[in-house]
This record gives structure tokens, sequence and C-alpha cells, in this order.
């Protein structure tokens, strides 16, 4: 699902990450924000940090042991 970073909450303290609020789109009003910690890593294993207004992709992911057919 689309997101956009809508504000980045500062830590309280240095051994506590920032977190990113995202914005989902399309997500129900109760579920459209979610915080995530802002301590992420590229694709390269450098670590790196969303910037506000960041557009992002949400994705769920389950193995397959834990879903059923619908």
């Amino acid at each position: 699902m689309p997101g956009v970073l809508r504000k980045i909450k500062k830590s309280p303290h240095p051994s506590v990450p920032e977190k990113a609020e995202i914005e989902v789109k399309g997500a129900d009003d109760l579920y459209r924000e979610i915080r995530v910690d802002n301590a992420l890593s590229d694709k390269d294993g450098e670590k790196v940090r969303l910037k506000q207004g960041a557009e992002v992709d949400v994705t769920i992911e389950a193995d397959d042991k834990d879903t059923t057919k619908h």
C-alpha cells in the first residue's frame, strides 16, 4: 500500500531510535497512521533514515503456513 512519511518523532533518549510516522493511503481511519523505527538499511547494508515527506510502500508479508485460502 502506498504511504507518505508525515512526521519524524525525535527520540527521547540516544539509545532509542527516532520514529517515522507513516500515513498509509487507503487504510481505514483508525489504522491510517503507523509508526516504525526510523533506522533502516539500504540495498548495500548502509544505515539510512527516511526523510519527511518520503513516499513509501507498506508491505505485509506472512509465511504460507500462517495464511488460509479465501
